[in-house]
């Protein structure tokens, strides 16, 4: 979950204008509006936005925010440091050997990050990969971008990258000779027109594709799978609800979707966050109310808590109805180590008054219960995302690090089948979910599993991470 992005520091009372959350890289907060991105600001002076002025107003922000302030060192020289974010590592790295900050709190650019939670704008291939042992597979695929234009789709298996199709390496050897970076590296830098040449492999065969990287908008509900009403047998029908990101265009998509259910007397869900790595939490609220039709006003949703020098910015949220909401009676949210920050706020937001008819299904998730302002340097079009606050539940409970099968009453575990197509009520995850609200018995997620493992236990998806992610990479896991 995230929170805030400021005009300047100085204005963190006055100046709201974005909130986001997001999974291995973000967190949430309180309901914001995100404008529109600026025009380019003028080029500053040389000066202002020289290295050193801008890790010191990184410093400053940290030191007054960080939620964890006595993990920060006590003097340390950003002379040492070659940009901005390595600074900002080295201030975190105690809190990140304690589980708390795994890279957070980080430097990006306001226009982009502006540009992406207003409308999802991104430019890359427009699937997300994964890897399994040593091969790299689709998870999933956006409308409208170029890598389902080209028949790349969930369950594709990449089995070479280059730069053309002269030069193909198999991902195994890059693997091998140069980890999961090398992969990242192959491809490529998220510009419109960088293209790379795959060999692939899937139901059709194996054969090469060359694709170019282009601008689009992913939808954060699929137009494919993204809502769907399921027969799941003995009359009961389940609304199902597949979410990738919190983005505001996210909001009247659910509104609909939900008055449908409501119409429909749908009671029984699923929610699917299985690559959910958060977003916009002014979003994940607007979800909250929709699920909270039988949420009286005085119930809450979720409390914010910041650093005792900043107590006057704590706030209790509570439910909102609204008229397309609906008033479950169970709730399956599926979940994969990629679930994150507001899916994750949401999931737990239930949990005091669902009890055990709420279930974690799938893997555990990964653990993300604090949240991030942001403060910009705007003639740089520098914003500091630093950890400033922590979230709980109406009970109290918001200490998941180690993820959400601790805090759900009642888990089920099961395996990410990439063979099946999402919303395909035979896929392994959504099997388990209609099983939880049909009333049949499960396995539970083991307390010490992985969030990086499936349900086996014997297998090890890990997403490919850049180096320098863009901001739809730190809020759609395993983006390129």
């Amino acid at each position: 979950m995230k929170k805030r992005s400021l005009n300047g520091i100085i204005l963190i009372l006055a100046a709201a204008v974005s909130a986001c959350g997001g999974g291995g890289s973000d967190s949430g907060g309180s309901a914001v509006i995100v404008p529109p991105p600026p025009p380019p600001p003028p080029p500053p002076p040389t000066t202002t936005c020289s290295l050193l002025n801008r890790q010191n107003f990184a410093g400053s922000v940290l030191n007054e925010w960080y939620l964890f302030p006595e993990t920060l060192p006590t003097a340390l020289s950003p002379s040492a440091y070659t940009t901005v974010g390595d600074y900002i590592d080295a201030l975190t790295a105690t809190a990140r050997s304690q589980g708390r900050d795994r890279f957070f709190t980080y430097v990006t650019s306001i226009q982009e990050e502006n540009a992406f939670f207003a409308s999802g704008a991104t430019a890359d291939f427009g699937a997300r990969f994964a890897f399994q042992g040593s091969r790299l597979f689709v998870t999933e695929a956006f409308e409208s971008a170029p890598a389902l234009a080209a028949g790349i789709d969930r369950g594709t298996e990449i089995i070479g990258i280059g730069t053309d199709s002269s030069n193909i390496r198999l991902v195994s050897e890059i693997l091998a000779t140069q980890g999961s970076a090398g992969v990242a590296n192959a491809l490529g830098p998220n510009t419109v027109g960088t293209s790379r040449a795959f060999r692939i492999t899937d139901s059709s065969g194996a054969r090469n594709v060359t694709v170019a990287k282009a601008e689009y908008a992913i939808s954060p509900l699929s137009s494919r799978y993204g809502v769907k009403i399921i027969d799941n047998g003995g009359g009961q029908r389940v609304g199902y609800i597949n979410m990738r990101t919190f983005i505001s265009t996210a909001n009247d998509q659910l509104r609909t979707a939900f008055a449908d259910f409501r119409a429909q007397g749908i009671t029984n869900f699923v929610i699917d966050f299985r690559y959910n790595g958060g977003g916009l939490v002014s979003t994940a609220e607007v979800m909250g109310d929709l699920l909270g039709g039988n949420r009286s006003s005085s119930d809450i949703f979720s409390v914010t808590r910041f650093r005792a020098s900043k107590s006057a910015e704590n706030k209790t949220r509570r439910f909102a109805p609204q008229p397309q909401s609906v008033s479950p009676v169970k709730i399956a949210f599926i979940s994969t180590r990629a679930t994150a920050s507001a899916s994750e706020n949401v999931a737990a937001a239930l949990v005091p008054f669902l009890g055990a008819n709420a279930a974690l299904v799938g893997s555990n998730s990964f653990g993300k219960p604090v949240g991030q302002i942001g403060l910009d340097l705007t003639a740089c079009d520098d914003r500091i995302r630093v950890v400033a606050f922590a979230t709980e539940n109406a009970a109290g409970q918001g200490d998941y690090f180690s993820g959400l099968a601790g805090t759900m009453r009642t888990t089920c575990a099961a395996a990410d089948d990439i063979t099946r197509p999402l919303g395909d009520p035979q896929e392994a995850s959504l099997r388990a979910a209609l099983d939880f609200v049909a009333g049949r018995s499960c396995t539970p997620i083991a307390l010490a599993q992985s969030a990086q493992s499936t349900a086996s236990g014997n297998e090890r998806r890990l997403l490919p991470a850049p180096k320098n992610a863009s901001t739809a990479q730190r809020e759609v896991p395993g983006l390129f």
